[in-house]
């Protein structure tokens, strides 16, 4: 049974850390860019309905109750990132007062959703007979949330750096990133097997 729950935090940590799957990284640089260390309850009820809707969404892939077709996944998973980083880039700057928070979570819950759907089947392939699916898919949302929680320190601490040391403003810094995360996506949106 540990054996079990340590296979699935582990696979549910490396799911969001690994380069090879880098949207996760960079949807969570997008999503905690605006942020400081101060507004840590706000980021983890943010990257915890990230977990909610993936969670969900691999339940309802796994037991065969929703399917989406991959080349629409592959092509929305870009997109709702794209999405979060030009909401950064328009809201940045301006008090959190004046931003619309449902706005934000309900991005956040839909590309945990998608991204879930599109990791059901090979998240099926990796429970044995003998494992509990729904404990399985709990552990793996557990190893979520921690990797999740490592980048968003990692983002954090990088942009605490760039705002005291080199003297960043935290809008420059959330137009710069964002910037850059639209760029790296763009690629995929015009790449996706929806468009061959």
């Amino acid at each position: 049974m540990l054996d079990s729950f340590l296979k699935f935090l582990e696979l549910g940590l490396y799911h969001i850390v690994s380069f090879k799957g880098y949207d996760h990284i960079l949807f969570l640089v997008v999503l905690s860019t605006p942020y400081l260390f101060k507004d840590w309850k706000r980021l983890l009820i943010l990257i915890s309905s990230f977990t909610l809707g993936h969670t969900l969404s691999l339940l309802l892939g796994v037991y065969d109750i929703v399917n989406l077709k991959s080349n629409v996944i592959e092509w929305l998973i870009p997109f709702t990132i794209i999405i979060i980083a030009l909401y950064n880039i328009f809201t940045a700057g301006k008090s959190s007062k004046q931003s619309n928070p449902i706005i934000i979570f309900s991005f956040v819950l839909f590309f945990g959703f998608i991204h879930g759907l599109g990791f059901a089947t090979a998240f099926e392939s990796m429970v044995r007979p003998s494992e509990s699916t729904l404990l399985s898919v709990l552990e793996f949302a557990l190893g979520i949330e921690i990797g999740q929680f490592v980048i968003v320190f990692c983002v954090l601490f990088f942009g605490f750096l760039g705002q005291t040391i080199f003297r960043f403003s935290i809008r420059d810094w959330v137009m710069v990133l964002s910037a850059i995360v639209i760029g790296l996506m763009l690629p995929l949106i015009f790449n996706s097997p929806l468009f061959s």
